[in-house]
């Protein structure tokens, strides 16, 4: 397979397995001065002020991706004015992980793993050990510009989305602290509507929308009040910001758009239609997206965030998944991103090599993971900036996949549209504290 680069001053055929090691800049797994020298290389070569840097996972319990994920994110902060980093969880369950690592909050990282984290990722150990270097850098008085932790994915679990009680109260609270006698009113009229959280956290209702409470008649009218919820927030925005400043009406202001936005997916959870499925996968992206908005300017000033998810939820272009029968196309948070911040937001997409622990074999000839693997390793970053004018190469052949971990997908010719740098790691073991795969 041949490929022209059009930087080369003949326009020269340049083979994509040769492009590939001419670039690949080798590190090792372990925290040294190489790998922090193959990160400040990376970050010298995107060539454009970045306020956002997502780095993909190839798949949920990759040890390795996690620890990978950790000492990017300690070099970006010593070295590269990083002051935050977002994952792929709950983000109103991850204030409580902010305010544990600010030291305001519960002092031990067993007190929020439950509550502060979605998905079950608090019982991961790479996630312990990166909330206490955090929580450590930032007791040290030396270290001025404190470190803050997001979760940017919605109110939701795995297999079900959670009550908008917990997001709806904290804005009736904060109205409440400032006009007791509105926010009570309106906690009350939320409270009629809402009922027990069980009625909403049905795992069943994700596949059967005739288990989903989102379109009955108190779902229906607590739409209404939370966009009404919503507008009178707009309305009073000086009278509001005057009293209770800024930053608080900002963020009360965004969790009600949260509570809208995950009313809205409960409403599509209930629904019967060919593109439920889709229209879900589309609305959560969204709400990813515009967390991650909503992050990156509480940060903006400060200092700039690292974003960490699945690399379908962070690449650039239409993301595509088979499940069972269905085969799903939506735009992911990435996407989202690019046509919001253009320029600002660059993303790294990873790869394993094999994995016995996540039932990945070793990649198929002519691959993209094989030609990826065929540079010097243990991990290997590898820039794609010269994926800008590539001939078609549809009939890159796509490795196998996984029938042990079902969130593992294969690169494909995409990937080299969709990502700014791939990272390769040889292979990674399963993730410390996850649940056993099947």
């Amino acid at each position: 397979m041949i490929l022209y680069h059009p930087g080369d001053p003949n326009l020269m055929p340049v083979g994509l397995r040769d492009r590939i090691a001419r670039e690949a800049v080798p590190f090792p797994l372990d925290p040294s001065d190489a790998f922090n020298t193959a990160v400040d290389k990376l970050l010298a070569s995107v060539g454009r002020p970045v306020e956002l840097l997502g780095l993909g996972e190839a798949l949920h319990g990759g040890e390795d991706i996690l620890q990978l994920r950790n000492r990017l994110f300690m070099r970006l902060v010593e070295a590269h004015g990083y002051t935050a980093i977002a994952i792929e969880s709950s983000f109103p369950r991850s204030r409580a992980v902010n305010e544990h690592i600010a030291g305001r909050g519960p002092a031990s990282f067993d007190e929020v793993k439950s509550t502060g984290f979605s998905h079950g990722f608090g019982l991961l150990e790479a996630n312990r050990e990166l909330v206490e270097w955090m929580r450590q850098y930032n007791a040290d008085p030396s270290h001025g510009a404190k470190l803050s932790f997001y979760g940017f994915d919605g109110p939701m679990e795995m297999m079900y989305a959670d009550s908008p009680g917990q997001v709806l109260h904290f804005v009736t609270d904060y109205l409440a602290s400032i006009d007791g006698t509105s926010g009570r009113e309106r906690r009350e009229r939320i409270d009629a509507f809402l009922g027990p959280d069980a009625r909403w956290e049905d795992p069943a209702a994700a596949m059967d929308p005739a288990r989903s409470v989102g379109m009955s008649p108190d779902a229906t009218a607590l739409r209404i009040e939370t966009e009404d919820l919503v507008s009178e927030l707009r309305e009073r925005r000086p009278d509001l910001v005057a009293k209770g400043g800024e930053g608080r009406y900002r963020e009360a202001a965004h969790y009600a758009s949260v509570a809208h936005q995950l009313l809205n997916y409960h409403s599509w959870m209930a629904r019967r239609s060919d593109d439920r499925l889709v229209r879900l996968l589309g609305i959560r992206d969204a709400l990813m997206a515009d967390n991650i908005l909503y992050i990156a300017s509480q940060e903006r000033g400060r200092g700039k965030v690292l974003v960490f998810a699945h690399n379908r939820h962070l690449q650039r272009g239409r993301a595509q998944m088979q499940l069972g029968p269905h085969s799903l196309t939506w735009w992911p948070a990435g996407a989202q991103l690019e046509a919001t911040m253009g320029d600002r937001y660059a993303v790294i997409g990873s790869a394993v090599g094999v994995s016995g622990a996540n039932g990945i074999e070793r990649p198929q000839a002519g691959s993209l993971e094989d030609m990826l693997a065929a540079t010097p390793g243990p991990g290997r970053f590898v820039p794609t900036h010269w994926r800008y004018g590539l001939p078609d190469i549809a009939s890159l052949p796509v490795r196998s996949g996984s029938a042990k971990n079902p969130t593992y997908f294969p690169l494909s010719a995409h990937s080299l549209r969709d990502f700014d740098w791939l990272v390769m790691l040889d292979t990674v073991t399963y993730s410390r504290g996850g649940p056993p795969l099947p």
